[in-house]
């Protein structure tokens, strides 16, 4: 197989894989996927970096899972207590792109470029879940341009090298803490990624995190549930959110 071949080869087998888990992720057989590689009962390390009002709700609910959490921001005493409070880890964003296995970033979009400079190496090969919002208001023009071109596209060049998914953006975090594990039809998460492997373990973490996975596509289709979006803010079910975004289940 000469080097085009395996090329297209590569290509359509990373298509096949995308497919099933979007597959899986839609008829809600993702759980036994994960299972059937082994990963659904392993505790994982997350760095969340950004534990504010979402980083802050949702590392919180992953503690409570049984997933290993170090909380970072710019406020360390700020994350020891919240650390204390529900049993994690505290430490600098360094500290956290080093400790986690998967990522969970969660700062103004403006804090974006520099996060990815500051952080360099410990992106890259990583599974980031990015809630990051550009707000003109906040982020200024670099916002427009973000909103313009969507954050699916937008924020892999702001965080270079790491397995992005954009996920726990369109919720509120009063929804995130209120309506967490709620019984009957869980409210939904949309992700979007390019990454097939990160998709599933962004899925995962949502289930985990007491929600209904819903994925939208490939990282172009983030705007679609990007701020300004019909469907952003608004805590849906996973039927009404495909109904919406115009999904089959």
């Amino acid at each position: 197989m000469d080097r085009h071949d395996a090329m297209k080869h590569s290509r359509r087998s990373f298509l096949q894989v995308a497919a099933a888990a979007a597959a899986a992720l839609a008829t809600g057989a993702l759980p036994h996927a994960l299972h059937a590689q082994g990963s659904a009962s392993k505790s994982l390390k997350i760095g969340v970096i950004g534990s504010g009002r979402i980083g802050g709700t949702v590392g919180e609910l992953w503690v409570k899972a049984g997933h290993q959490v170090m909380f970072s921001s710019l406020d360390l005493e700020h994350d020891k207590a919240l650390a204390a409070r529900v049993g994690a880890r505290a430490g600098t964003p360094k500290e956290a792109a080093a400790f986690g296995e998967v990522l969970l970033v969660s700062v103004p979009y403006s804090a974006l470029p520099q996060l990815g400079r500051d952080l360099g190496d410990s992106l890259k090969g990583k599974i980031v879940l990015d809630t990051c919002n550009p707000i003109p208001g906040r982020d200024g023009d670099m916002a427009l341009e973000a909103r313009a071109k969507g954050t699916g596209v937008a924020s892999p060049r702001l965080l270079p090298g790491a397995r992005l998914v954009r996920a726990f953006n369109s919720v509120g975090h009063t929804s995130l803490r209120s309506e967490a594990h709620r019984s009957g039809e869980r409210i939904a998460i949309p992700l979007a990624a390019d990454d097939p492997v990160a998709l599933q373990t962004a899925a995962r973490l949502v289930q985990d995190a007491g929600f209904e996975p819903v994925a939208v596509g490939p990282l172009a289709r983030a705007k679609e549930f990007d701020p300004g979006a019909p469907v952003f803010g608004r805590a849906m079910t996973a039927a009404e959110l495909r109904r919406s975004l115009g999904i089959k289940p």
